[in-house]
């Protein structure tokens, strides 16, 4: 399974994806977790006071994990797309 990530958060991984694994029937928790014991330096930018922080935004299949899904405990598959955004701003 590939997380795509955007802006900083591609930049302390040191590249725009990273694959993981993870069983077939785990939810975004569970890859969530294996993003981040892959690449441990976003830990840092993902997450506050244990959670992941209400500033990111994790999509699921193009769609919003807490809004339109189950959050954190949405069943993912190996083709499942996650993403993972922080907050940007601009012009």
């Amino acid at each position: 399974m590939e997380w795509k990530l955007f802006a900083h958060l591609r930049d302390a991984a040191g590249g725009d994806s990273v694959s993981v694994d993870v069983d077939p029937d785990a939810t975004v928790e569970e890859a969530l977790a294996a993003l981040v014991e892959a690449e441990p330096a976003l830990r840092a930018e993902l997450f506050e006071d244990g959670a992941l922080a209400d500033h990111i935004r994790l999509l699921v299949d193009g769609e919003d994990a807490f809004a339109a899904r189950e959050g954190l405990e949405t069943e993912v598959r190996a083709d499942t797309e996650l993403a993972l955004f922080p907050p940007v701003s601009g012009g």
